[in-house]
C-alpha cells in the first residue's frame, strides 16, 4: 500500500505520513500455534470420533447404541462421577484445613510440613497406591499389628479394593492441589484485616468466616475444580488399589481396548470421557467468569 503524501504550502517539504500496519501480520503470528494445538489436541479427538463409527458392515452409531446402553457403562459412569466428586469434596475441606493451619497457627515444623506437601505434587500416583498397599493392604502393616495384638487370622482392614480405597487414596494424593492455591491466596491477605476484625472482638470462627473464606474462595474453587478433573480422569490409582473392584470410564477404556482390542467401544467410551472433561472445564469457566465479574472490589 503506498504511503499517504500531506501537501503542504508553507514551503516546507510535504511530510510522508507512516503507512497504516498490515492487519495480517498479528494473523500470521497466531497461525503457527494454532496450528500446533489443533494437531496435538484436534486431530486425536477426531481421530478417536471417526473410530467410534466404525463397525463391521461400514460407518454407523451401532457401536454407540451397544455401549451407551450397555449395564457396564451405566455402572462405570456412576461410580466415575461419584469417586470424583467425593474425592474433591474431601480434598477440599482437607486441604483448607491443612491451609489454615500452615497459614494463621505457626507450630515448629510448619515449614518442614508445607515442603512435604511440595513433594507430593512431584510423585507419581502409583507411589500413594503403593504406600496404601504396604499399611492397609491384607498382608500390610496394620492388619500384621491388628493380628499379633488379636490373633486375628483373616485381615480385619480390607477396603482397598472398594470404591473407598480409591476415594481415600485420591485425597492423600490430591490434596495438595487444593493447599497450595489456597495458602497462595492467605499469603496475600492483608494482616490489618484480622487485626481489625480481632479488635472489634470477632471470634476466630467468625473471622474465618467471614474474612478469611472469602478471600480465599477464587483459590479454593481453581484447586477444587482442578481436583475434579484429575479424579476424573484418573487411572492410575484406579488401577492400583481399586483393581478389579472398582470399574471406571478411564478403566472400562483400557479394559476395551487393550484387554479386548475392541477399539471402536474404547472410541466410544474415551469419546465420553472427553464431553465430561471439556463440560466440566466450560462449566467451571463459566461460573469463576460471573464470579469475577460480579464480586465487589471491595470484598
Amino acid at each position: 500500500m503506498s504511503a499517504i503524501v500531506i501537501d503542504r504550502t508553507d514551503g516546507v517539504p510535504p511530510v510522508k505520513a507512516p503507512a497504516p500496519r498490515r492487519q495480517w501480520l498479528p494473523i500470521l503470528w497466531t497461525l503457527p500455534p494454532v496450528l500446533v494445538v489443533l494437531g496435538i489436541a484436534g486431530y486425536p479427538i477426531v481421530r478417536v470420533l471417526t473410530e467410534s463409527t466404525q463397525t463391521p458392515t461400514g460407518r454407523g452409531t451401532e457401536v454407540w447404541t451397544s455401549v451407551l446402553g450397555s449395564t457396564a457403562f451405566r455402572e462405570a459412569l456412576w461410580r466415575t462421577v461419584s469417586i470424583a466428586v467425593c474425592s474433591t469434596m474431601g480434598c477440599v475441606v482437607l486441604g483448607t484445613f491443612l491451609a489454615i493451619v500452615l497459614a494463621f497457627v505457626p507450630f515448629p515444623g510448619s515449614g518442614l510440613v508445607g515442603r512435604l506437601i511440595d513433594t507430593i505434587l512431584t510423585l507419581p500416583s502409583f507411589l500413594i497406591t503403593l504406600a496404601f498397599t504396604f499399611l492397609y493392604g491384607t498382608a500390610g502393616a496394620v492388619n500384621a499389628l491388628i493380628a499379633e495384638l488379636t490373633g486375628a487370622t483373616t485381615p480385619v482392614i480390607d477396603f482397598l479394593t472398594t470404591p473407598l480405597g480409591v476415594i481415600l487414596a485420591e485425597i492423600t494424593f490430591f490434596t495438595p492441589f487444593v493447599v497450595r492455591p489456597v495458602l497462595a491466596a492467605f499469603a496475600q491477605m492483608p494482616r490489618e484485616q484480622l487485626d481489625v476484625a480481632a479488635s472489634l472482638g470477632a471470634s476466630p470462627w467468625r473471622v474465618l468466616r467471614q474474612v478469611v473464606l472469602p478471600e480465599a474462595w477464587p483459590a479454593l474453587a481453581a484447586g477444587g475444580s482442578l481436583v475434579l478433573l484429575l479424579t476424573l480422569n484418573e487411572f492410575g490409582i484406579v488401577l492400583f488399589t481399586g483393581a478389579k473392584g472398582v470399574i471406571t470410564l478411564p478403566a472400562l477404556i483400557y479394559t476395551r481396548g487393550i484387554v479386548t482390542f475392541d477399539l471402536p467401544g474404547a472410541a466410544v467410551l474415551a469419546s465420553v470421557q472427553v464431553l465430561l472433561s471439556l463440560t466440566l472445564y466450560l462449566t467451571y469457566r463459566f461460573v469463576f467468569g460471573r464470579f469475577t465479574r460480579t464480586r465487589p472490589k471491595g470484598d
